[in-house]
Order: structure tokens, then sequence, then C-alpha cells
């Protein structure tokens, strides 16, 4: 069966306005508004409505063949302790990792004393290819002991995890047929916002729901989800058991898989994520071969620019990613790169937002060489870099992703004290300098921008500090109308500024 395509739905809904408009306006020129009259849908209009019923019919019906539930089970008299987010209950902790239908251990469903307690999940994935590779959600089956799959035509099989990569929350799953029906991927990249989308999946254990939406937006990589992500977002409905699940443009083709909603009830509000498909199938290519995930490294520590920072570092573009640090003998340093860059333009699309910068460096392939724009003191240019390959803690070594700070008043509210061997050696700040925040004075200028007791300040309006007298030198030779600009580290090695106003 054909769809209609993106572009004539969009005529088909303007159409049916049109003739709404038409239809209207005789009845209304020709009688007062007491006595007006409504006329029902013309044929027109009901014929447009019905060819697009009937492109979400279609799409539905060939897609849903490829769309499967999943189900696990874990033990667990085993320990499992992942970390509790704040303000998530142990309920929500299971929900977060089963999905709904969990059964938490002492439940009215565990077994009797002396018995093992299980837990169960329920998720969604959809077959890639038609000897039996499924994507899911990392969190639908890690620490899984069982992981069944169901298709829509009743088939059930065992699964093996092949790979989960709980840093982007791609998971690839195999279970032993062939000829199955498959899913054909589309290009995330291409994807616009305003674009109809289809979401199928099982929430709350109803399998092969459809949902219809649009993308709401694009680029979301600071949400806090995972480490690696340039989220779609969505308002097509997704709910506890969508996750793994496809999301489709009219084409039939997937330009995302379901994640995660934003949500106060637990239930849709209209804000669900998707990891964009082009980074879904990177990850899968890389289980399927090798059953890890090898990423791509700079050894740089980068954060968002804001307007605060963009007026410290005489930048004129809204948007662009400041390097607050270089680790020597990276591939940024033997590029080039230097602290207090801003990188505006990644192989020449400009760069948005750190998250998906990020996501951008990770996958691209070890070894290519790719071009970085970038300002440096008001100057634009062009840097080469070959791209190395992540290791181990090295994302931690580099400072991860750097938090925007903001705040208004003009104390900013910190005690210092001068950085000791032995404070040093306490905080894990060998071999540096600068001085040490002793506290931080609640609901202050510095707390709202997320200063800690702890914190090393390195510079004070980009001049570097070695004690006491330096910081307050430095702070004496600000500019109010700018406000004060931190550089400060954490115990693990992070770095980044802070605009304090």
């Amino acid at each position: 069966m054909s769809y209609l395509s993106t572009h004539k739905i969009k005529s088909a809904l303007i159409a049916v306005v049109a003739v709404g408009l038409v239809a209207a306006v005789p009845s209304l020129m020709s009688s007062s508004p007491a006595t007006a009259q409504v006329d029902g849908p013309s044929k027109e209009a009901l014929s447009t409505l019905n060819n697009l019923s009937e492109a979400f019919v279609g799409l539905s019906a060939e897609a849903s063949p490829a769309v499967v539930s999943i189900r696990v089970k874990k033990d667990m008299s085993r320990d499992m302790q992942p970390t509790q987010g704040p303000g998530m209950t142990p309920g929500d902790l299971f929900e977060r990792f089963f999905g709904p239908g969990f059964q938490i251990p002492g439940g009215p469903d565990s077994p009797a004393p002396g018995g093992t307690p299980f837990a169960y999940g329920e998720g969604t994935g959809f077959i890639m290819s038609d000897d039996g590779y499924v994507v899911t959600n990392s969190h639908v089956v890690d620490g899984a002991d069982v992981v069944e799959v169901r298709l829509d035509d009743g088939r059930e099989f065992d699964a093996e995890v092949i790979g989960s990569d709980p840093q982007t929350e791609v998971a690839l799953i195999k279970v032993e047929a062939k000829d199955l029906p498959t899913l054909k991927f589309g290009d995330s990249d291409a994807i616009q916002v305003g674009e109809w989308v289809v979401a199928i999946g099982s929430p709350f254990g109803l399998q092969h729901t459809v949902t219809a939406g649009i993308v709401s937006a694009r680029g979301r990589g600071d949400v806090g989800i995972v480490d690696y992500a340039d989220f779609i977002q969505t308002d097509a409905a997704i709910n506890p058991g969508n996750s793994g699940g496809p999301l489709l443009n009219l084409n039939g083709e997937v330009i995302g898989m379901n994640t995660a909603i934003l949500s106060r009830s637990g239930g849709n509000m209209g804000i669900g994520f998707a990891i964009p498909i082009n980074m879904v199938r990177y990850v899968v290519d890389e289980l399927r071969e090798d059953g890890a995930v090898t990423r791509g490294f700079l050894g740089i520590g980068i954060q968002n620019l804001t307007p605060d920072l963009a007026e410290w570092f005489n930048v004129d573009e809204s948007q662009g990613v400041l390097v607050a640090s270089v680790v020597p003998d990276t591939p940024a340093d033997r590029a080039g790169l230097k602290k207090d860059d801003v990188i505006v333009e990644y192989e020449g699309k400009p760069v948005v937002a750190s998250g998906s910068f990020r996501s951008h460096v990770a996958t691209t392939p070890a070894g290519e060489k790719v071009d970085l724009t970038i300002i440096r003191n008001g100057e634009r240019m062009t840097k080469q870099v070959t791209i190395g390959e992540m290791e181990g803690d090295a994302m931690k070594s580099t400072g991860g992703a750097a938090v925007q700070a903001e705040a208004q008043g003009r104390k900013i509210g910190i005690t210092i004290e001068n950085l000791t061997n032995e404070t040093a050696q306490r905080l894990g700040y060998e071999n540096k300098s600068g001085v040490v925040i002793g506290q931080v004075v609640r609901g202050s200028a510095a707390a709202m921008a997320g200063l800690r007791p702890g914190m090393l300040i390195t510079e004070v309006n980009r001049q570097p500090v070695q004690n006491v007298n330096d910081f307050r030198q430095a702070m004496d030779k600000g500019d109010e109308g700018r406000g004060t600009l931190l550089r400060v580290e954490d115990a693990e090695g992070g770095s980044r500024y802070v605009t304090i106003k």
C-alpha cells in the first residue's frame, strides 16, 4: 500500500481548512448570528480526511508486524542497586528499569518465604534484519535473566542479549528465526520540526498500540537521560512500556527509538524523547560486530556558550560550545585547540549545544579527520583534528558535561581559602594551583550558580589565581556590568566556567 508524502498531507490539511472556509462563508453572509446554520462537511473535505486516515492505516498495518513486545524476568535475590535519582521511590526505580507490571519483592505476587523473588517487566523492540536481530532500549533488557520476544502474529521466542550500551540506551538482542518482517531505517538528520510521526509500542502492556503526533523539537542533548544523545522530542503519546519501540515517519521509515518521557504523573504529558536512528544504527553496528561500542574522542572539556560567556570571550555567535579544558597529548591538543576556544562548526555544520556535539564526536570513527571551525580571541579559523578512540575513564578525565550557571546579585556568597598540601591531597588537587571554596551561602548567587564547597577556583575574570590575594585582586578588577567569571574545577578533574552577576 502506498502512503501520502509529508508534502501531500500538509496540502491535504490546508485543503480541509480552505474547503471549510469556502463552505462557511455563504452561510455566514446570508444569515444573522442567531439563525446561522453550519453545514456538514463537504464531500471534498471528507475525501481529504479519508485519504489522511488511509495513510495512517496503511503505515500501521505495514509496520506493526516488525514491532515486537519484550518481556523480561530477573532474579532479585542477587544484589542490584542502580543509582536512585533524587525524588525517586523504590517503585519508581523498578519502573525505570523494568517498565509497567514489575513485581517488587515482598509484594502480593512474590513467592512464599524461602522462595526466589523475581521482577518482571515489559518493553518494546523492532526487528532490523530478517534473521532475527532486534533493537530495543538497554534499560529494558539490562540485568535480565530471561528475555522473551512476542511477535504481532503471536509467535514467541527466547532472545539472547548480543550487547547493550547504557550510555546511549541502545541494546541489540537476537532470536533464532528466519524470514522475519523488518523495518526500514530512515535518516534522522533529515527530519523537520512539525513533521508527522507515528509511535508503535506496548504501553502498559497493551501490545501494538499506535499513536501519532509531530516532531516537537530536535537536538535535545542535555536532558540528563544518557551521556550521548541528541534526542528527538515528540508529542506522539509515549508511555511506560513504549521503551525501545520505533518512531516512524509517514513513509514507514524508522527515524528514532522511543526511550523516555518527561512526566510528573508517570503517564504521557505530550513530551517524549526518541534516540535518532542514525545514532541507533551506529551503536547497533558496533554491538553486532564487537559486542561493545567504540567512541570517538577529542580530549576536551566543553560547555554551552551562553550570552554571558559570549560577551566575556568576544564572540558574536549565539550558539556553540566553549572549550573549558584541553587534556595534554590528546587529539585536540595535537591539533592545536586551546582553552577558551569556541567551537561553532563541526564538519561544516553548526554546533548548537554541548550534548549534540559530544554525540557527533562519539559517532565519528577513530582515525577520521574532521574540520572544526573555532573562534579564538575574536578570530575565526579552522582546525583539522584526527579523532581518537575513547578508552576507559577518558570522559571523566576530560571533565564530561559541564553545567551552565546563571545567577543574580553582586555578592557571590562564598568563603575561600588557600590550597595547602594537605587540602590538595585530601581533595585530589595535587600539582594544581588555585583557591578552594570553603563555604557557600545558601540561596546566594554562588549557590544558584552551582558552586559547592571543595571546588577549586583557578581563574577569576580570566586571570590565574594561586592564593587568596590573587583572588581578591582579580575580583577588584572585575567589570560589574559583566559580573564575575570564575573557572572552577571539581575533585574529579572537570573544569568549567561560571558567570555570576
